[in-house]
């Protein structure tokens, strides 16, 4: 990418050496879409006290955002066009597929599968959670980076499954700009591979999302980096080509 330095919102500035280096980021989408904050961190630099850091200090969904490249390479289509596209014997599935106005925050969701890596157990455990995550980066990297056509994902991973991959929409900003797209566009920014894990900060009072002033004052404790989508947005906006 070719990008000016001076294009880059200082806050997206540190943000990229923090993923770089492995280190926890938080993003805010925005306030009229779903106004959450997510930890965020590559799937390469992931672990099983990481995965747990996360589960009990975000609290929500853990998943992994991938470039819809490597998507599709990875024959990853979402969840939604599967079920879309049932034959007869499962027809009544393409009833409770999200339509347009399901969501009151954007046009769709980013779902594709849930899966496990084949060498997990149970899936679930914060060792086998990390496994999955971790293999899924390289996964990526492998088909993206290493131009590996002849990977077989589906002979490494199984569904069902306990992490779920969520694929960017194909013209990222121009298309959607949820925190999939915001994720997997940092990771362009960073010049690292494409497959970065995300999580809702939720709070453990409200039951609902972290504010953003609070958000902003865990970032601040915790030595990670806080960033507005908007601000992630007018970087990635700035590349000149590709």
């Amino acid at each position: 990418m070719n990008m000016s330095n001076n294009d880059i919102p200082e806050s997206v500035k540190k943000g990229i050496e923090y993923v770089k280096r492995g280190k926890l980021v938080l993003i805010y989408d925005a306030e009229d879409r779903e106004g959450e904050t997510d930890f965020v961190m590559p799937a390469s630099f992931i672990t099983s006290q990481k995965v747990a850091y996360f589960r009990k200090e975000a609290g929500g969904l853990i998943c992994v955002a991938i470039h819809p490249v490597a998507a599709d390479r990875l024959g990853l289509p979402l969840i939604s066009d599967i079920l879309r596209n049932t034959n007869s014997n499962f027809a009544p599935l393409r009833r409770i597929v999200e339509e347009k106005g399901d969501l009151l925050y954007d046009n769709r969701s980013s779902f594709s599968l849930w899966v496990n890596h084949r060498d997990t157990f149970t899936g679930i455990t914060d060792r086998d959670r990390a496994m999955t995550i971790k293999k899924m980066g390289e996964a990526v990297d492998k088909v993206l980076n290493g131009n590996d056509r002849s990977y077989d994902f589906y002979s490494e991973f199984r569904t069902p499954g306990h992490v779920s991959i969520l694929k960017a929409a194909d013209g990222l900003m121009e298309e959607r700009r949820g925190q999939t797209e915001l994720s997997v566009a940092l990771a362009l920014l960073a010049g690292i591979s494409p497959a970065m894990v995300i999580c809702e900060m939720l709070d453990s009072e409200s039951g609902g999302a972290v504010s953003k002033a609070d958000a902003i004052a865990f970032a601040s404790k915790r030595d990670a980096v806080f960033m507005e989508g908007k601000e992630i947005i007018e970087a990635y906006q700035s590349i000149t080509s590709l």
